[in-house]
């Protein structure tokens, strides 16, 4: 198994994570994007919970526990019972799936309902690791440090990505939530036009390029291809900007949203210190300004190749800016896994798809925070939550058990396309089509994670955050301008909180 210290890497880890809570309850996102593209499951959404999409009902005389998941997993159900089964689930238990809600917001109110009434079922519930923590701290999930074996949390608290895992993890350092599935971004890229362009890309997979040298190479490729689009992302004013697109470019070039985010991810509201007027933070959007507008626009980078990413990034969300790529339309991508998966197959990019990590400004370890600088990859990804007024408690940690094995987590990983929570498990999976190909790459982005801050007041700073970086990236944005006042709202909003 791995260690904490290899699977933690840029990452918070979980001993910070715990004094920087401790003092407080805190309430917020980590990732909030989800990787399948519209960020939710269907569903009813109607306070009840959604009608099951395949079969596995209860066995006669057994026990079924119910269960909201994705539709990844709630198509392929009895499948996925089978995989359970396979690892160790007893065999007189079903996980009926139902899905709920059309986004994850509607997914995160219908759970505040149902918790808060005080209803015995469903039984589990899956949950968007930008989410999980307001549910612990409110005591709506079961405390699984009182439920699950020794040698099963032990596991998770050392084997697991320690940035999923202090997203399950309360003020007290307890584990609330179990990770299913992390999900960190990538630069999925053409090697059939990099390589006839004259560059190997490869030799990248797992040590990244600065941004100055990726721009300038993908600028040549672009210009040497009949492709339409050179680098596709996603500068749309929404979740997906703040929380990570931004989030990213401000952390490779070694900014913070308010000051050392080992101190101040977490808590300190009103203590904290806002730094997002400062120079590496504009730098970043000045960067991004210069992939967009070029060189000549106002507010670039002249060590920045420009003119790859359209103009229409400012509109794109994660599909928008996935479609063209899939299609072989554009050279280069950030996106999630689930896009590697769909551009991967056989159907559209196949092997000629390239992975590797973010690229980045400047060192890592030489930004002005710790934590910040080098290759940083927004995190994202999901748990499962207990609920705790379960009445089927043993049943659920029968099932918790079996989706801990390796075994369950690499079948489960080509069977969905989750990738397995814990490094040495993916690491592993090299035999799993498409997504057994890129697993270095998708490691490396794990160990080099970075989250977005986790409090109470994220969802409304994250909306003057999206407005002002999507202000800051249009053409005729003022980096400058725009982070002075995005720095006077945030200020604003964390002085006015009464917490």
């Amino acid at each position: 198994m791995t260690d904490e210290s290899s699977t933690s890497g840029r990452s918070i880890d979980r001993r910070r994570f715990i004094r920087a809570v401790g003092a407080t309850g805190v309430a917020g996102g980590l990732a909030g994007c989800s990787g399948n593209g519209d960020g939710g499951d269907g569903g009813s959404g109607d306070g009840s919970t959604g009608t099951s999409t395949s079969g596995g009902g209860g066995s006669s005389g057994g026990t079924t526990v119910e269960m909201i998941a994705h539709d990844e997993w709630a198509n392929v159900q009895q499948e996925v019972n089978d995989l359970l089964h396979k690892y160790g689930m007893s065999e007189d238990i079903t996980i009926e799936m139902n899905t709920v809600g059309q986004t994850t917001d509607d997914q995160q109110s219908q759970y505040r309902q149902w918790l808060s009434a005080g209803r015995t079922t469903p039984d589990i519930m899956i949950f968007d690791s930008g989410w999980t923590i307001p549910f612990l701290v409110r005591d709506q999930l079961l405390n699984l440090e009182e439920a699950l074996p020794q040698d099963l949390l032990d596991r998770v608290h050392n084997d697991y990505f320690q940035a999923s895992v202090n997203s399950a993890t309360g003020p007290n350092g307890d584990l609330y939530a179990f990770p299913i599935y992390p999900d960190f971004p990538t630069i999925q890229y053409r090697k059939d036009l990099v390589q006839d362009a004259g560059y190997d890309w490869e030799q990248y997979a797992t040590d990244p390029m600065t941004w100055e040298q990726f721009s300038a190479e993908l600028k040549d490729v672009y210009q040497q291809s009949d492709v339409e689009y050179g680098f596709n992302t996603q500068h749309i004013a929404a979740e997906q900007l703040s929380c990570c697109v931004f989030n990213e470019y401000l952390t490779t070039y070694g900014g913070a949203f308010f000051g050392n985010p080992e101190e101040n991810l977490y808590q300190n509201i009103g203590e904290r210190p806002v730094t997002v007027d400062e120079e590496p933070v504009i730098k970043s959007l000045e960067m991004a300004r210069t992939l967009v507008h070029g060189n000549d626009a106002s507010h670039t980078l002249d060590n920045i190749a420009g003119n790859i990413s359209p103009e229409a990034v400012a509109q794109w969300d994660v599909e928008g800016a996935r479609a063209p790529f899939t299609s072989g339309n554009a050279v280069a991508l950030r996106n999630w896994p689930y896009s590697i998966a769909i551009s991967g197959s056989e159907d559209n990019l196949g092997e000629t798809q390239g992975v590797m990590p973010m690229p980045y400004g400047v060192p890592e370890g030489e930004g002005n925070y710790p934590g910040t600088g080098g290759s940083t990859a927004a995190l994202g990804g999901w748990h499962v939550g207990v609920n705790p007024n379960s009445e089927k408690v043993d049943s659920v940690v029968s099932m918790l058990q079996a989706m801990q094995k390796p075994g369950f987590m690499k079948e489960n990983f080509g069977l969905t396309g989750w990738m397995p929570p814990v490094q040495e498990v993916l690491a592993d999976s090299t035999d799993v089509p498409i997504m057994g190909r890129y697993v270095d790459s998708l490691a490396y982005a794990g160990e080099h994670s970075i989250a977005r801050p986790v409090t109470v007041l994220w969802p409304q700073e994250a909306d003057a955050i999206e407005q002002s970086a999507n202000s800051a990236l249009q053409s005729g944005g003022n980096p400058t301008e725009e982070m002075n006042q995005l720095a006077d709202r945030l200020t604003a909003i964390e002085n006015n909180f009464e917490g």
